[in-house]
C-alpha cells in the first residue's frame, strides 16, 4: 500500500481480524473502532479519534491482524506503509530497536493472557457471586414476608409474584432465582412441587434464616477485611462434627458445651468418611468458635463452644458456598 489519505464511509472496514499486515495508520479525522469477533458477533475494544495510531504493532511480526477496524460515521487516515517504516527503522541504534520490538512483544503476550483469562472465566464464572447471593436471598425473603403464606413445611413463596418482583421490579433474571431455589432444595432448605404445566409450588422451610443469611452476608462484604470472619469451606465438616458432639454433652449456665476433639478425630472417618484431625480445630479456636484446648483426666483433648452459636452460622455458610460452586 502507498503512503497518503484514505477516506473510509461509516461502517466500512480499514482492514479485518486475520488479514495480512502491510501498513500502520494515524487517524486524521472521524472515528475508527476497533473490533473484535465473538461468534456471529462483535465486541467494540477501543473508539480511536484524530491523532491516534492503529495497526502498529504488526510492524515489529509481521503478524496478521488480531483486530478488525471500521469506520465509525466517515473518516480519513494517513497510511504509514511498512516498507517506509522499516527504511526508517533501520537508523535507529540498536538498543533502541531491541527495546522497541521487547515492548511490542510484551504487549502481544499480555494481550494473549488476558485472552487466555477472558476464555477461563467465561467458561467457569459463578452464576452467583457475592453481591448476586444477597440481591437474590433479598428477593426471596421480601416475597415470602409480604406474600408467602403458612405451611406446615415452612412459607409458600408465590412463584407468580417472585417471578414478577424478580424481573420487572428488580430486573435481574428468573432463570438464576430458579437455580437459587433449586440449591435450597438439595440442602433441604426449601421444596418445590411440581403443579404440571409449568407451575410450580415453592416452599421455604426457614425464610426468617434466609433473611438473617441476607443481613449476615451483606455485613461480611462491607465490613472491613481485618474484621472479617470467613469459614472456609472445609471447616464447615468440622462444625458439623463439632454440633451433632455438642448435642450429646450438657449445657452449662453460661451456654457452653463441653466437647471431645480427641473423639471427633476418631468417630470423624466412621461418621463422615473422612478423618478430621485434632488440629484443624485451631482456626476455629483462633476465629473464636471454640475455647481454647483443655486436657481431661483421661488424656482427652476437649474444649467448649456454644453449639447455638455454631448452628447459626453453619447454615449460612453452607449455602453460600453451594451457590458459588454453579457454574454457567
Amino acid at each position: 500500500m502507498s503512503a497518503g489519505s484514505k477516506k473510509i464511509l461509516n461502517k466500512q472496514f480499514l482492514f479485518r481480524e486475520g488479514d495480512a499486515s502491510d501498513s500502520a495508520y494515524v487517524v486524521k479525522s472521524g472515528k475508527i473502532i476497533i473490533t473484535k469477533s465473538k461468534g456471529n458477533s462483535e465486541i467494540i475494544l477501543a473508539e480511536l479519534g484524530p491523532g491516534s495510531m492503529l495497526g502498529e504493532m504488526a510492524f515489529f511480526d509481521n503478524k496478521p491482524r488480531s483486530a478488525g477496524a471500521r469506520a465509525h460515521g466517515d473518516a480519513e487516515v494517513i497510511a504509514l506503509p511498512f516498507v517506509a517504516l522499516n527504511a526508517q527503522f533501520k537508523k535507529f541504534p540498536e538498543w533502541l530497536k531491541v527495546m522497541v520490538k521487547t515492548i511490542n512483544q510484551h504487549l502481544r503476550e499480555a494481550n494473549q493472557r488476558i485472552k487466555n483469562l477472558e476464555n477461563t472465566t467465561t467458561h467457569e464464572k459463578e452464576v452467583f457471586d457475592a453481591h448476586t447471593i444477597t440481591r437474590y436471598l433479598a428477593i426471596l425473603h421480601l416475597i415470602g414476608t409480604k406474600y408467602g403464606e403458612p405451611d406446615p413445611e415452612g412459607v409458600i413463596v408465590p412463584s407468580g409474584v417472585l417471578r414478577k418482583y424478580t424481573i420487572q421490579i428488580f430486573q435481574q433474571p428468573t432463570a438464576k432465582m430458579q437455580r437459587l431455589i433449586e440449591a435450597l432444595q438439595e440442602l433441604g432448605y426449601a421444596i418445590i412441587q411440581d403443579l404440571g404445566e409449568g407451575r410450580q409450588r415453592v416452599i421455604i422451610k426457614n425464610l426468617n434464616m434466609l433473611g438473617n443469611l441476607t443481613d449476615f452476608y451483606n455485613d461480611y462484604l462491607f465490613v472491613e477485611e481485618k474484621k472479617r470472619v470467613t469459614i472456609e469451606e472445609r471447616e464447615l465438616l468440622i462444625l458439623r462434627a463439632l454440633i451433632q458432639l455438642a448435642k450429646q454433652s450438657p449445657i452449662d449456665d453460661k451456654g457452653f458445651s463441653t466437647v471431645s476433639l480427641t473423639k471427633m478425630q476418631n468417630e470423624s472417618m466412621a461418621t463422615f468418611g473422612q478423618v478430621i484431625r485434632l488440629e484443624e480445630a485451631n482456626p476455629l479456636i483462633e476465629k473464636g468458635l471454640l475455647n481454647e484446648k483443655m486436657q481431661s483426666n483421661n488424656g482427652e483433648i476437649l474444649t467448649k463452644l456454644k453449639v447455638a452459636d455454631l448452628e447459626t452460622i453453619y447454615p449460612y455458610w453452607q449455602i453460600i458456598y453451594s451457590l458459588k460452586k454453579i457454574k454457567k
